[in-house]
């Protein structure tokens, strides 16, 4: 067979993977607006030029074969590229202005995420920032799936993942114990006067939350848990509130915006936050300017 019958036609690759994804000729046929006839040879043209059928019929379903299966895969992959290259070419076409897209989880000092958007703006004066809030699993799918550029966060990617992305840590803050008023006394004889405090805690998938309760376990106190929560924002309010005391860095506490005060540090306890970012076959120039230059420690 002559070698330019094996070249891939990239619209028959496109009109399968939407009739895979639609989950029928019909349904696809109408989001292509397309004739279910013309779909149907473009995808017999694929099917016969990769020597393999890619569906099969099940009680008047289209089913996706493991060579189908296969295919839809790698076509994801091609048209996610793609994607990839026009956001990453068109953000760099208009005035050479950059976009930069930071993914933050809820727990991260706040002061840091400042810290690291005026550090953007220094490198590149003209760029223009995103930034999304949200929860650690959320973000990561984001980051691996290429929609967010950065990502600040209070653990490491997990470590199935260490493949695909680079990390490190950009701050490492001592941490100390915050309450309200009502629990001043406690601030004699610390950290011993804490056992069987009420403690308003990070989440238990956090690696504060690990290291507080190694260092409890250490020092023989044993605190009661009344909360526990992956925003520092709640978790400063709680604590405020007279819920029970809260651990939290110098930086995290901001005592001006609730009304908060300091018992005592935790001796060999730190609060670390780390700067991820995912290989891209086309890197956001100012991420990969970030990964190298910011830095809190």
């Amino acid at each position: 067979m002559d070698r330019a019958a094996h070249w891939l036609n990239y619209h028959h690759l496109y009109y399968f993977r939407t009739i895979a994804l639609e989950g029928g000729i019909a349904k696809a046929a109408k989001k292509l607006r397309l004739g279910e006839p013309t779909l149907s040879t473009q995808l017999k043209q694929l099917e016969e030029m990769i020597g393999k059928p890619l569906f099969e019929r099940r009680n008047r379903m289209m089913v996706l074969t493991e060579a189908g299966r296969s295919a839809l895969d790698y076509a994801n992959e091609i048209f996610r590229l793609g994607d990839e290259m026009i956001e990453v070419l068109q953000d760099r076409s208009v005035d050479n202005k950059i976009h930069i897209q930071i993914g933050a989880l809820d727990s991260v000092p706040k002061r840091i995420i400042q810290s690291l958007v005026v550090e953007a703006y220094k490198l590149a004066p003209s760029c223009t920032v995103s930034i999304l809030e949200g929860k650690g699993d959320e973000l990561f799918r984001e980051l691996y799936a290429y929609k967010i550029d950065l990502i600040l966060s209070n653990y490491p990617p997990p470590a199935l993942e260490q493949r695909q992305v680079f990390s490190k840590s950009v701050a490492k803050l001592p941490v100390s114990i915050f309450g309200a008023a009502k629990f001043k006394s406690q601030i004699k004889s610390f950290p011993q006067s804490l056992n069987g405090k009420p403690f308003v805690l990070p989440t238990a998938h956090s690696k504060l939350r690990h290291d507080l309760n190694h260092y409890f376990k250490l020092k023989n106190i044993y605190i009661n848990p009344v909360a526990e929560t992956q925003d520092s924002s709640l978790q400063k309010l709680l604590a405020a509130q007279g819920i029970g005391l809260a651990p939290f860095s110098e930086v995290g506490a901001n005592r001006k915006e609730v009304d908060l005060l300091k018992f005592g540090r935790l001796e060999g306890v730190y609060e670390e936050v780390w700067l991820v970012s995912a290989q891209r076959k086309l890197e956001n120039p100012l991420a990969a300017k970030l990964m190298n230059s910011f830095s809190l420690n």
